[in-house]
Parts: C-alpha cells; sequence; structure tokens
C-alpha cells in the first residue's frame, strides 16, 4: 500500500507539560490556530471531529494519549483503506527544559498513490508547530504589564 509520512520539528521554550495542556486544549484552537479546530476529548479510545483548512473535516480515534509525551489519532476517509493518515505530535524535554516537539502524519491507502507529486509539503505542520510555539511562549510569559505601572 502507498504511503508518504510528513514531518515537521521544532524547539518550545517552555516544558512538555505547558506545551501539553495547550496542545489539548482544544476549546482554545480558536485563539491562537488560524486553521486548525479539533472536537472531543484527548483519550485513548474517543472519537476527535477534526477540521484542517477549509472545507475539511474528518473523524478520528485516538490511538495515544500520554499526557506531556505524545497525542496521536487514526482518520479515514471512507471506510479505511482509501486515505488513512495516523496524526502525531511527540514532546520529548530537553536537557534545557525546553520542549522539542515532532509534529507529523503517515497517509496511506490507494489515493495516496494518485496524490504523485501534487501531494502537500510539510507547510502546514511547520505553521502549526509555529503557532503552537507562539502561544505557549506567550503565555509562559506572562500577561504584559501595562506602560507606567510595574511589576
Amino acid at each position: 500500500m502507498p504511503s508518504l509520512t510528513l514531518e515537521a520539528a521544532t524547539r518550545i521554550d517552555a516544558p512538555p507539560a505547558d506545551v501539553w495542556r495547550v496542545l489539548v486544549d482544544f476549546a482554545a484552537y480558536d485563539r491562537w490556530n488560524p486553521t486548525t479546530r479539533i472536537s472531543g476529548e484527548p483519550r485513548v479510545g474517543s472519537r476527535l471531529t477534526v477540521g484542517a483548512g477549509p472545507g475539511l473535516r474528518f473523524r478520528a480515534r485516538v490511538l495515544v494519549a500520554d499526557p506531556g509525551r505524545e497525542l496521536r489519532w487514526l482518520g479515514r476517509l471512507g471506510l479505511g483503506g482509501l486515505a488513512d493518515g495516523e496524526h502525531w505530535f511527540r514532546l520529548d524535554r530537553e536537557a534545557d527544559g525546553t520542549t522539542a516537539l515532532v509534529h507529523g502524519e503517515r497517509y496511506s491507502g490507494l489515493l495516496v498513490a494518485f496524490a504523485g507529486g501534487r501531494a502537500e509539503d510539510a507547510s502546514a505542520y511547520e505553521a502549526f508547530n509555529r503557532a503552537l510555539k507562539d502561544r505557549v511562549e506567550a503565555l509562559a510569559a506572562g500577561p504584559a504589564v501595562p506602560p507606567g505601572r510595574s511589576a
């Protein structure tokens, strides 16, 4: 069966627990993420509804929900085997206390063979990573102090 894997990584200046809190707070995505919407619970076996970009919505089953370490789900187009996507976020604590985030997806199924060179690149994953990084780091920095006031 043909497959395609896309992946993007970034470093976030916060511990994995902080990154996890923002990553699984699906209700707050509209505050920081312009393209992705998720509803459901980040629990193994639960169903998520994922909206990615204009007009693309699908249901996914959570495969892994290991707080502070990994979130992984499997989405299917049709009955399965036509186009499946196993999506993941891996969080690794670095020695300096930051988080290495690896975000990707492995597409498989009959339609992957027809995607050919038109297959999406990792730019959507990179954009999500940047938005997540910005949100987590802004929250870690705390509220801004208005001019003329001391912290």
